[in-house]
């Protein structure tokens, strides 16, 4: 429901074919995937943010109704703490600051902030545009808009600070998602793609693509009403990495994987 579907197929499909990489480029290097263990996850979840924290993964799922923050038992899948928001509102992406809990929603350019032991909502922030994810570095929060843009936020404030435009080869890179960041790195699915771009921060350049195509297989397809990838997250103190979409069964511990050029 979101717009930018057939930019995402074209974007898929020129990574694919190599056709957007001038003869002078550099192409950005690309990734596989391996598999390490896979957990359950709510097929009811329409997930739109994702992080880890003190041992546990926080959600946030979107759909006006159905939108919710949620802390989330690895193991299980199962929530151990959850709270509604208000039905008018499509919940995007989440991210945490101190004692706090971030969200974003889409088209009201309102966020929300929560106590993260509590979930107790504390108030609420506007931004200019549509909100899709958040993610930090140590010193300020990182937004993304499903455009080419990624935007910086003075993490106490919540005012942007500056913006980057992500590009591949020269062109930008749009439909921007849900967001993480990995050893300086900010990851990002691409909305309606099974791709994820590795971005420099201070450049927007894209240093890496991760394909994973196929990670959902067959079986876990058959019966289930899924939708697209998206969801990342990081646990530091282990170097795991975390992969799953929206409404699917499975969340994936996955390891990268070197392709070829």
């Amino acid at each position: 429901m979101r717009p930018g579907f057939w930019t995402g197929l074209v974007l898929a499909a020129g990574l694919a074919t190599g056709l957007w990489s001038p003869a002078s480029a550099q192409p950005a290097p690309r990734y596989g995937f391996e598999v390490v263990r896979a957990y359950p996850h709510d097929t009811g979840a329409f997930t739109e943010g994702l992080f880890w924290r003190d041992g546990f993964l926080f959600e946030s799922t979107g759909l006006e109704g159905r939108s919710s923050i949620r802390k989330v038992t690895l193991e299980t899948g199962v929530p151990e703490q959850e709270r509604l928001i208000e039905s008018r509102y499509f919940g995007e992406g989440i991210i945490d600051w101190k004692d706090r809990l971030i969200e974003l929603t889409w088209k009201h350019e309102t966020g929300f902030i929560y106590d993260i032991a509590t979930f107790e909502k504390l108030g609420e922030f506007s931004y200019p545009g549509e909100g899709w994810a958040l993610t930090r570095d140590d010193r300020r929060l990182i937004m993304s808009d499903g455009t080419s843009s990624l935007r910086f936020l003075d993490p106490e404030t919540l005012k942007e600070t500056g913006r980057v435009q992500v590009t591949d080869a020269g062109r930008p890179v749009d439909n921007l998602n849900e967001l993480e960041w990995v050893k300086g790195e900010v990851f990002a699915n691409i909305w309606q793609t099974d791709l994820i771009a590795r971005i420099d921060p201070a450049t927007g350049k894209v240093t890496g693509w991760i394909d994973l195509t196929g990670l959902l297989t067959e079986a876990d397809r058959a019966g289930n009403r899924v939708d697209v990838l998206n969801g990342i997250a990081y646990d530091t103190a282990t170097d795991r990495l975390f992969v799953t979409g929206k409404l699917w069964p499975r969340l994936y511990e996955i390891r990268l994987k070197p392709l070829a050029p």
